[in-house]
């Protein structure tokens, strides 16, 4: 006799192969309620005014990101949490979700020290498309942002760019969730899915992150500095200039691993993820029949 995430038993063979045929096809992500969706909006929108606002300030704005990352830090934080209250009030986060957010984070973070300093190696870009691929984009982005700020724990890199750097891993994880359903693609197809978002996210990542730092960078050559006050479409231009000139090799390094690693170890990891994730039933209310 077996029992279901709703508590009914079924002994009947033929019950027990279609809950087992069932259980193999439904693996729900962590669901966003209204709050969640709310609080990552506001989130998101704060990120995009933290990011650019440089690029439309006049030259007597006294642009520092250096001073600006203590403002943001203390507002991204509460946020952060807000999101995570928000899914639990709707639902959608209980005790397993957060128990399965916590072992998670902290692999992510073991992985960074791995490949840090290296070319722009880092291993744990390809867990966050992973996770954000299973358990969903509301999820994604809270296992990103907090990823990223355990691992600048772990490693020492706290400074006024890890504001920036959890808000950057945050969107990266979140994109992964909102890539078409594995019940539409699976297989040698999702894999190839996921190691182009991989890919193409990650030097969207070193690129938004690149425009953190640019703004405040002096001494540079004219034709890839920033430069305060000018029109917006000759600042990009320098901007993709400095990109091509500092970081590219970096960024390539670090999107060449992601696709390595999610094609030589993605299957696996997908398996297990959706295995935790089934037998966890984030979304299933547990009753139990008093029947024998």
């Amino acid at each position: 006799m077996s029992r279901h995430p709703s508590g009914h038993a079924s002994g009947h063979p033929g019950g027990r192969a279609a809950g087992r045929a069932a259980g193999r096809t439904a693996t729900r992500p962590v669901r966003i309620g209204p709050r969640a969706a709310a609080a990552l909006v506001l989130v998101t929108l704060i990120g995009i005014a933290a990011f650019g606002w440089p690029l439309l300030a006049d030259r007597q704005s006294g642009l520092a990101h250096s001073q600006d990352a203590p403002w943001l830090f203390a507002v991204l934080l509460p946020l952060l949490v807000a999101v995570v209250v928000a899914t639990i009030a709707d639902n959608g986060m209980d005790a397993k979700a957060v128990a399965m957010l916590g072992v998670l984070a902290a692999v992510g973070a073991a992985l960074r020290p791995l490949g840090a300093g290296t070319a722009g190696l880092e291993p744990m870009f390809f867990l966050m498309v992973l996770s954000g691929r299973v358990l969903g984009p509301g999820f994604g982005f809270v296992l990103g942002s907090v990823t990223m700020f355990a691992s600048a724990l772990l490693t020492g890199g706290v400074g006024p760019w890890m504001p920036f750097q959890m808000l950057a891993l945050g969107w990266f994880s979140l994109g992964a969730g909102l890539l078409p359903g594995p019940e539409r693609i699976r297989g040698r197809v999702e894999l190839l899915m996921l190691a182009a978002y991989g890919f193409v996210g990650s030097f969207a990542y070193g690129t938004i992150m690149n425009l953190q730092g640019w703004v405040i960078l002096q001494g540079m050559g004219q034709g890839i500095s920033f430069h305060p006050g000018d029109p917006v479409g000759a600042n990009l231009a320098r901007f993709v200039a400095y990109c091509l000139a500092t970081s590219l090799g970096w960024d390539l390094g670090r999107a060449a691993l992601t696709v390595v690693l999610t094609l030589t170890l993605g299957a696996t990891l997908l398996k297990a993820l959706r295995r935790a994730t089934r037998k966890a039933a984030f979304d299933a209310p547990v009753s139990f029949d008093s029947g024998v």
